[in-house]
């Protein structure tokens, strides 16, 4: 399985706090079934100040540490972009890290504000649209604004944006307004990944088998690979090669 959404870079947001949490988030993610992840930090301007110049020698330190602790796992990075007007400036600085392509676009793994959809926000995907960068909506299905309206959804599907579930809602780790949510989305087959979106070593692991076993349940078992093998891989393949 591949996991492209997860917090293991050490030290550098609210995920894994140190290089030793971060092989054990790895050595977790190994025994599940991961063979590939991308990391994706936060960058969020004022709290994560994030950029390439510090992705890339995180990501060097912990691929290192995996060799050294004869991990197997194979790590690239990215970034999990805030939503705001400075990913206009991010974009034209040449520091926004992309997740990889989907049918020839770069892919930006997007935050909305947890508690919302902000008004217009069609406007910013439409100009990263325009730009041949497809928004991969980042967990929507614990947005409280969209559990509440999941209408809201619709103006960004229409544009072509893409969406990412996380393994736990579907199994009810994230509540059951998470979980309904979730469920409605990828019944309705507008899911393109399911990744863990870890943290940590208990209440947010390294774990995609559970909900890769919700989802088929769901929607059939090939259905459910395609969200952590054949989607994931189309996108992040360039990564690895």
């Amino acid at each position: 399985m591949i996991d492209l959404h997860n917090h293991l870079l050490p030290g550098i947001d609210d995920g894994a706090p140190d290089l030793l949490t971060a092989l054990k988030l790895a050595r977790i993610a190994e025994q599940d079934g991961i063979t590939h992840m991308v990391c994706t930090p936060h960058i969020h301007p004022g709290r994560y100040d994030n950029s390439p110049a510090i992705i890339g020698p995180t990501l060097a330190l912990l691929q290192q540490a995996l060799q050294d602790e004869g991990i197997q796992l194979q790590l690239a990075s990215a970034a999990e972009v805030r939503f705001g007007v400075e990913i206009m400036a991010q974009h034209a600085n040449g520091e926004l890290p992309f997740l990889g392509q989907w049918q020839g676009k770069q892919v930006l793994l997007l935050e909305f504000p947890h508690s919302e959809i902000p008004f217009g926000a069609e406007r910013l995907t439409d100009w990263l649209l325009q730009r041949d960068i497809i928004p991969m909506i980042a967990h929507p299905e614990r947005n409280k604004g969209l559990m509440r309206q999941p209408s809201k959804l619709k103006p960004l599907l229409s544009q072509g944006c893409l969406l990412q579930i996380t393994a736990g809602a579907v199994v009810g780790r994230f509540g059951d307004n998470a979980r309904a949510l979730a469920t409605q989305l990828l019944k309705e087959n507008r899911v393109t990944l399911l990744a863990t979106d870890a943290h940590n070593l208990t209440h947010r692991p390294p774990v995609l088998s559970e909900g890769l076993a919700a989802a088929a349940a769901l929607i059939g078992d090939s259905a459910a690979q395609q969200l952590v093998k054949d989607n994931p891989w189309q996108i992040a393949a360039s990564h690895f090669a």
